[in-house]
């Protein structure tokens, strides 16, 4: 099976395809200009690895999708994607199949097939990047849900008020993602009577990263923080273990880079909240992929599909 992936970002897209039966080759990379521009590049870079009439397109992007027409719909990171039927414009030049998926989903897709997913016939993966969202994969299948919406765990409910995240206070993207946990931030720099290098910091500054480096120096607000959003990430964790009764739930970006400070509170709300046959039968993990991830989604799609 012939296989070109495309990943289509606010900031650059990309082409792969595999390498070997376990692998992923990057071909590509170019920053995302306007629609037109990056649509020419996009097709003239397609064009350059000769696709046959037997080839499956894969096509990871950020919502919203409508992903089974194939239709970009405007999402916030790439202005003027109108309803542009990618996948009708790759097979109506280059003939095969074409699929297009949210980001979402084609990573989860990605750490099954190739990450730290491998192996498993139910996961969960979880962003938890600028923001939260989730890729359900059950009994061996992607879960998508009727209206291909499924695992918007971002929208989560988690408190009456907090950080805003999804448009919604106090929800789970609120307080577990990277813009969430600016929000958190500034909110404890403010009430925080201690000594903290954070205090030092514009409002503009205080991002999860910095709280990050804090923490790694000690910083006793940072590491505060850090037991605050893993208290919640554990909530959220074990509502899913018990509900969806996964092997591994893997998690990305901000976990990747700062498990050691968030696990240790997250597995503390876990053995307390869930049910422990479920809990026990559940590993927490981090992604491998890392900045591979978006070579290997766009590549996966296509294999999932083909």
């Amino acid at each position: 099976m012939n296989i070109i992936g495309l990943d289509i970002g606010g900031t650059k897209c990309a082409l792969s395809v595999p390498a070997g039966p376990d692998g992923v080759r990057e071909v590509v990379r170019f920053a995302t200009t306007d629609v037109r521009g990056t649509l020419d590049r996009l097709f003239a870079e397609v064009a350059a690895l000769a696709p046959s009439r037997d080839t499956v397109f894969g096509v990871s992007c950020g919502g919203p999708l409508d992903s089974a027409r194939g239709l970009i719909l405007s999402p916030p990171n790439l202005p003027g994607w109108d309803r542009i039927a990618i996948c009708s414009l790759l097979t109506e030049r280059f003939g095969g199949r074409a699929f297009l998926m949210n980001d979402a989903n084609a990573c989860a897709l990605a750490e099954w097939q190739f990450g730290a997913g491998r192996g498993c016939q139910s996961m969960m993966f979880l962003t938890m990047g600028t923001g939260m969202g989730s890729g359900l994969i059950l009994d061996g299948r992607l879960y998508e849900g009727v209206s291909g919406n499924a695992g918007e765990v971002g929208h989560m409910r988690m408190a009456a008020d907090g950080p805003v995240g999804y448009g919604k206070a106090g929800s789970f993207e609120g307080f577990c993602s990277g813009g969430g946990i600016a929000q958190l931030a500034r909110r404890r720099v403010a009430e925080f009577a201690g000594e903290s290098v954070l205090k030092k910091l514009a409002a503009d500054q205080l991002t999860a990263r910095a709280v990050g480096v804090a923490a790694e120096a000690g910083d006793a607000l940072a590491l505060a923080l850090w037991r605050e959003v893993g208290e919640r990430l554990g909530e959220a964790l074990a509502v899913f273990i018990d509900v969806l009764n996964p092997g591994r739930i893997v998690i990305g970006s901000i976990y990747q880079r700062c498990e050691r400070f968030i696990a240790p509170a997250m597995n503390t709300v876990i053995a307390r909240e869930a049910l422990p046959a479920s809990a026990r039968d559940c590993v927490v993990v981090p992604a491998k992929l890392g900045d591979e991830i978006g070579a290997c989604a766009a590549v996966a799609i296509a294999r999932y599909h083909g």
